[in-house]
């Protein structure tokens, strides 16, 4: 099958459907596309909490104190002109989901905002605490059904980005259901695949963040950047089990109640690493994991290897006028906030860097945009909480403008046909794979968890990089054949295939930094670094991946 369009968005999370609802209003036809249902297989639906911006409900702002809040957070390696983009434009995007019905909390008629780590001021807005993504995601996908112009197809896996005289014009998919190869024609293209925290053990992404829009970018010639500054959430849920919700959901109950970070000792810690709390969430998420990360390694971690999180100090009539019902869940799941602290860990969850861009969402692609957590650069070192979907949105609306203007101005000609090696490739399968792709999968989730986590060491990277490549090397370089329909085997091989690529960018730039900035945490080399205030850009060359260094501007730092 071949199809043509004006702009073709690939990921359907927040940041895709916004892209692709801009691109229809400014009068581009548009496809979108999905490995998973249409608006259900992205990280926006899973967002459970906030969304920064400078609405001034709570108490008077203005987006230039979400700016340098933001800057700050990202330790002096944010793009200031991406950074001031998603706190000008964030309001506005705001104020227009609220038009179109998603029913953000209200408090004395106007917007009702909390406190979240590393912000001056209540600034962050949500619909429910435990409901604010799912409530982003039904309204834009209603947006999207309201517009039948834009076409939607879901369990359709890109493989490929294609590239004709240094423009991509368009991608190469993989049909999930069918086994059938279908290629897609565009005068321009945005990813919107979102981020890679499926490189890890645990994590708090859907199963398709293995980081596929970065290794799309990559293979077909486009710029990485910051690569090695992987976002880990610091109290992901640990146990006792919990069926049915979320593993980040302490984050509202931590800054609404106040919820004590304990270790081994039933002692509040993180003062010993230069963060005391005094009753308040006010710590950052990399220091929140070094802090917990550390108290383990001294012995002094919970009895499954993480920290305790208490909330006894509260009465169960501040915790069911908090959050109601959510406490009958967890009771459900045997969880009694009055009597009960659950063990809480670091868990992979968000990533800085990504595709480098302009102001426009512009890639160094010809033909390629990029929206949401497929861009790099805007984050620096460490993403400041409740700015992902605000990304979303402002960079999701920006990119689908950006490429309707540049579908209208492509020269004549510009549409691929769906011929050439791209497709072939894809169709032409060899046999089955020697060793099992899924279980490679997991062997490579280890690898990143302990080589490339939170806490790094030359060696420890050195030896994650071989055993990558050792990866690679198993799976081969021709896709398996054998199978008409589904084929989870070609699946994972798909999958494995990006997801080295990814990792050797995350690894080799992870060694390239020889310092501690952010959520790149170097044990053999501790403290930041003047000379190190710079991205790590990251290119594909016939002699491998290349990295050289862009300087920040001075702006930067906050």
């Amino acid at each position: 099958m071949h199809l043509s369009v004006d702009v073709l968005v690939i990921g359907s999370g927040g940041a895709g459907m916004y892209a692709a609802l801009q691109a229809h209003r400014d009068g581009a036809s548009v496809l979108l596309v999905d490995r998973s249902l249409i608006g259900r297989g992205g990280a926006t639906v899973m967002a459970q909490m906030t969304v920064s911006a400078a609405v001034g409900g709570a108490c008077p702002d203005h987006w230039e104190h979400h700016y340098r809040d933001t800057l700050r957070a990202g330790r002096g390696l944010c793009e200031p002109e991406l950074a001031r983009i998603v706190c000008e434009q964030g309001p506005e995007c705001i104020e227009e989901m609220d038009r179109w019905g998603v029913g953000w909390a209200r408090k004395d008629g106007r917007y009702a905002q909390v406190m979240a780590p590393g912000h001056d001021r209540a600034r962050c807005v949500y619909v429910d605490f435990l409901n604010t993504g799912p409530a982003v995601a039904q309204t834009l996908r209603t947006r999207l059904v309201r517009t039948p112009e834009i076409r939607r197809i879901g369990e359709l896996a890109v493989t490929d980005l294609v590239v004709r005289d240094g423009e991509c014009v368009g991608a190469v998919a993989l049909h999930l259901d069918s086994g059938e190869t279908v290629t897609l024609a565009a005068r321009a293209t945005v990813i919107a695949t979102g981020g890679l925290t499926r490189l890890y053990r645990r994590n708090s992404g859907p199963a398709n963040t293995g980081g596929d829009g970065y290794a799309l970018a990559l293979r077909a010639g486009a710029e990485l950047v910051d690569m090695e500054f992987v976002q880990f959430f610091p109290i992901g849920h640990l146990a006792p089990r919990l069926i049915g919700m979320d593993p980040i959901m302490w984050d509202p109950f931590r800054y609404k109640l106040g919820g004590r970070l304990l270790n081994a000792d039933m002692e509040e810690f993180t003062d010993r690493y230069g963060a005391p709390e005094d009753g308040r969430y006010l710590i950052t998420r990399d220091l929140a994991t070094y802090a917990i990360t550390k108290e383990v390694e001294a012995g002094r971690g919970s009895p499954h290897g993480g920290a305790w999180l208490s909330f006894r100090h509260l009465s169960e009539a501040t915790l069911r006028e908090a959050f109601g019902p959510v406490i009958d869940r967890l009771m459900r799941n045997g969880i009694d906030l009055t009597k009960t602290a659950v063990e809480v860990a670091p868990i992979a969850h968000y990533h800085m860097g990504g595709i480098a861009v302009d102001a426009t969402m512009r890639t160094t692609l010809p033909g390629l945009f990029a929206a949401g957590e497929a861009v790099g650069g805007s984050n620096g070192a460490n993403r400041l909480s409740g700015n992902a979907i605000t990304e979303a949105f402002v960079f999701g609306r920006l990119a689908g403008a950006s490429a309707a203007s540049a579908a209208r101005t492509a020269r004549d000609g510009a549409t691929w046909r769906g011929d050439g090696p791209e497709p072939r490739w894809l169709s032409e399968r060899g046999g089955r794979p020697e060793r099992n792709c899924a279980a490679l999968i997991v062997e490579l989730q280890s690898i990143m968890a302990d080589g490339v986590g939170p806490f790094r060491t030359q060696a420890g990277l050195r030896d994650a990089l071989e055993r990558i490549e050792a990866i690679r090397r198993a799976i081969g370089d021709t896709p398996p054949g054998g199978v008409d329909t589904f084929d989870p085997e070609l699946l994972d091989w798909l999958d494995l295939r990006q997801m080295t690529e990814v990792a050797q960018c995350v690894a080799r730039a992870a060694l390239e930094r020889t310092e501690s900035r952010g959520a790149h945490q170097r044990e053999d080399h501790p403290g930041l670094d003047a000379d190190w205030r710079v991205h790590l850009a990251l290119r594909r060359t016939s002699d491998g991946l290349a990295i050289a260094r862009r300087a920040v501007p001075q702006e930067a730092l906050a």
